[in-house]
């Protein structure tokens, strides 16, 4: 019989060699917290499988960040779920509640029925922007996305990558969208998205026209999030062939984010679309083109339109094209009024995060913050620790000290946010 002698110290126990006895082991000391690690540290070497991966779980389980380099190792694990375990416990350190959501799944993600007008991943699981991870891990999971013999690490990799803005992951997931494996493919679309480096941008433009339709939606949203305009030439033709019409709004809305005068014809004629995503991207795409003579043409719409997508698009477009106005009826009252919906506060959101580039809506949002309902007083918290400028820090103090928890909690994460972004 062999124990840890500092392990009996802490315990009193000592287990046998027996694997059975060494999960037992493992699974114990979970309640020893960080003390426990350096035994983890040794039971992550151990020959069993099952006793390596019940010292994973317990090591995700005390989460401290003296769990990270023994995660660090099982990266590279022979087991692929030892190694997926890993890599989500990785993640879960810098994204809180990873694992109980689910973490990595094997099974293939879809994104959802419909593709509507944002500026953000269908995917929201992402870590702030103020937060670094260790530069060994980012280069563990780009090496796993290179060389892992298993699709399903890869992909996890990839994923992992992407919620952890892993830069330096850009050149494998670059090389992992000539996979044939779905999995891999959509997952390295999906975090290229969220790192938004341009630099992947034309390697995209093969899938536009992928049989698999929530690949192909993927590649065109991120076409549009990465801000490369190279891609709009492809883009333009994409929409030339016979697409579903889900694929027509990705699409075009892809074309709405790049927004170039070579698209104005499509835009121009796609404004009265049956579609309601269409009309939506079509608006988009005007109101970045920032011509106020395309004012009046949106406020006809706007007064006309009975769909919310393209009504919330066409007040973005009026509030762009100069109409900053915080008043009854408005365009940007309807657009804040619209953070309150939860259908629709999400798109709303990412809206005002645009249009609060502006130093004039930045001031009309500064006056409604701290008077508007729950909801709303949440979403513009963060909508000015995205795009707030040094007078936004006072607003979101003062937010950060509501009655409601709810919005306190979530304003002192904006505070964070906005300040590591400005100072």
């Amino acid at each position: 019989m062999r124990c840890a002698t500092s392990y009996l110290l802490l315990s009193g126990l000592c287990f046998a060699d027996d694997p059975i006895d060494l999960q037992k082991e493992a699974k114990s000391l979970v309640k020893q917290g960080s003390s426990g690690i350096p035994r983890l540290s040794e039971l992550i070497f151990d020959p069993t499988p099952a006793v390596r991966a019940q010292a994973v779980h317990s090591l995700v389980e005390i989460g401290t960040q003296h769990s990270l380099d023994p995660l660090t190792r099982s990266v590279a694990d022979g087991d692929p779920q030892i190694q997926i375990a890993a890599i989500n416990g990785l993640v879960n350190f810098y994204l809180p509640g990873y694992v109980q959501a689910g973490g990595f799944q094997s099974s293939m993600k879809k994104t959802g029925a419909k593709v509507v007008s944002k500026f953000v991943s269908p995917d929201q699981q992402l870590i702030p922007a103020y937060i670094v991870p260790r530069p060994v891990i980012i280069g563990v999971l780009a090496k796993q996305i290179s060389d892992s013999k298993d699709n399903q690490v890869r992909a996890a990799a990839a994923k992992a990558a992407g919620i952890l803005r892993g830069r330096d992951a850009i050149d494998p997931l670059i090389a992992a969208l000539r996979s044939k494996d779905d999995s891999l493919l959509y997952e390295a679309v999906t975090a290229i998205e969220k790192i938004r480096d341009p630099k992947p941008a034309p390697s995209l433009v093969i899938l536009f026209r992928d049989p698999k339709e929530h690949i192909q939606l993927a590649a065109l949203e991120a076409a549009g999030l990465l801000h490369n305009r190279t891609v709009v030439p492809d883009l333009e033709r994409t929409l030339t062939f016979s697409l579903s019409p889900k694929a027509r709004r990705a699409a075009l809305g892809a074309l709405g984010k790049l927004s170039t005068e070579s698209s104005r014809p499509l835009f121009d004629r796609s404004l009265e679309d049956k579609d309601d995503g269409v009309r939506a991207a079509a608006a988009e795409g005007i109101a970045r083109l920032n011509h106020p003579a395309d004012l009046n043409r949106m406020e006809t719409l706007f007064k006309d339109e009975r769909k919310m997508e393209p009504r919330l698009a066409q007040a973005f477009a009026m509030v762009s094209l100069g109409k900053p106005e915080m008043e009854d009826f408005s365009a940007l009252k309807y657009l804040t009024d619209s953070l309150n919906s939860k259908a629709w506060g999400g798109v709303a959101e990412a809206y005002l995060i645009e249009a609060a580039r502006k130093p004039a809506i930045l001031q009309s949002i500064h006056a409604v913050a701290t008077q508007a309902p729950k909801d709303e007083k949440i979403r513009i918290a963060r909508v000015l620790a995205a795009s707030g400028d040094k007078s936004s820090i006072a607003v979101v103090e003062g937010l950060s000290k509501d009655a409601d928890t709810a919005v306190a909690e979530e304003s002192l994460r904006a505070l964070r946010v906005l300040k590591a972004r400005l100072l």
